[in-house]
């Protein structure tokens, strides 16, 4: 497993270095709209723990952890409105996988009938 660095885009907007428009923040995630959108509505939902990805997250991640941070996703896609027509989550998970920045975070697609 690659170490978690610190220097990271999102590690960066949790410690405040990077501003964001934060539409969701509580003890265990916030959420944010993605600079380059892929659908009318695209968010992003990061926890506020040092995890890499999913696999990381779901190895060390308390049992608390996971369920505040799945219950916030859940929470951000009812605030966006979209859990009526339809939504799509996804989670990339390393290099092959198409993971940018190494720090676990579920985009939120919607707005649109999506691509299968």
């Amino acid at each position: 497993m690659t170490a978690y660095d610190k220097n990271n885009v999102f590690a960066k907007i949790l410690r405040g270095e990077i501003p964001t428009n934060k539409i969701y923040d509580d003890d265990f995630a916030i959420a944010f709209p993605d600079l380059h959108p892929k659908a009318p509505v695209h968010v992003l939902v990061i926890p506020k723990g040092e995890y890499v990805n999913f696999t990381d997250f779901q190895t060390r991640a308390s049992d608390a952890e996971i369920t505040g941070f799945f219950k916030a996703v859940r929470a951000v896609a009812e605030q966006l409105g979209v859990t009526e027509d339809g939504y799509r989550l996804v989670v990339n998970v390393g290099k092959n996988g198409g993971q940018e920045v190494p720090h676990l975070h579920v985009h939120i697609l919607a707005g649109k009938k999506l691509p299968v």
